[in-house]
């Protein structure tokens, strides 16, 4: 992509494993230049490939034949350690802390094609690994957030959607409920949050850590379309 421009960090190292996952953040700091700063600092050890500003500019940190630094302690869909196998991309915004606000359209306009562009060039990476950094480290982290659009990134197919047919509740204990979030790709040890991450995701309207039957139906019906075929 021409619009790219580069504002290397040297906290980075060599890829251990073949791409296949994007971690979607927010900055979570109170400006983009502070953001920016940090993560090209050698001290702080964080960093990412790609961040995009409010008004949509795209800056590239690290090249993504490196590991870069942003995910720390995680695990999705068996892996321990994301960063090895992924691509990390910083979405300027307050976060929680500061001030969390909607993501603006001029920086959603310039994540699709980049993340498009980053499926073409990885065949590896499939909408249901394009994830957030509170679903790969949920015990730890929040973002991007309830109100981060992840419908606009299904319609596209770079992220998976929420199931429009989540009619059926399996009435699991909670119990039940935590083995099939794991078979879907969370770590459970910390499980409110662990559900949290989920709502966080597929019920972004009410995010309060209790598992009920509208949770259930919808990750029932993930792992359902996930057997099927229509996502994986």
């Amino acid at each position: 992509m021409d619009s790219i421009a580069d504002r290397p960090s040297p906290n980075f190292d060599a890829r251990d494993a073949e791409i296949s996952m994007v971690v979607l953040h927010y900055t979570g700091m109170r400006d983009a230049e502070s953001a920016i700063e940090r993560l090209c600092d050698p001290g702080a050890g964080v960093s990412c490939h790609y961040l995009i500003t409010e008004d949509g500019r795209i800056l590239r940190m690290v090249a993504e034949a490196h590991r870069a630094w942003h995910a720390g302690r995680s695990y999705w869909r068996g892996v321990q350690g994301v960063n090895g196998c992924s691509i990390g991309i910083e979405i300027v915004n307050p976060g929680h802390e500061f001030g969390y606000r909607p993501f603006p359209e001029p920086q959603m306009d310039a994540l699709l094609p980049l993340l498009a562009d980053i499926f073409d060039r990885h065949k590896g990476i499939v909408p249901a690994n394009v994830v957030g950094h509170s679903d790969v480290a949920p015990a730890r982290k929040q973002d991007p957030g309830e109100l981060f659009d992840w419908a606009r990134l299904a319609k596209l197919g770079l992220a998976i959607p929420r199931p429009a047919k989540a009619h059926v509740d399996p009435h699991w204990t909670d119990g039940g409920f935590l083995l099939a979030l794991e078979r879907w790709g969370y770590d459970v040890a910390d499980a409110q949050a662990a559900v949290t991450a989920f709502q966080r995701r597929f019920r972004q309207e009410l995010v309060d850590g209790i598992v009920d039957g509208e949770c259930r139906a919808i990750l029932l019906q993930l792992l359902l379309d996930r057997e099927r075929g229509v996502s994986i």
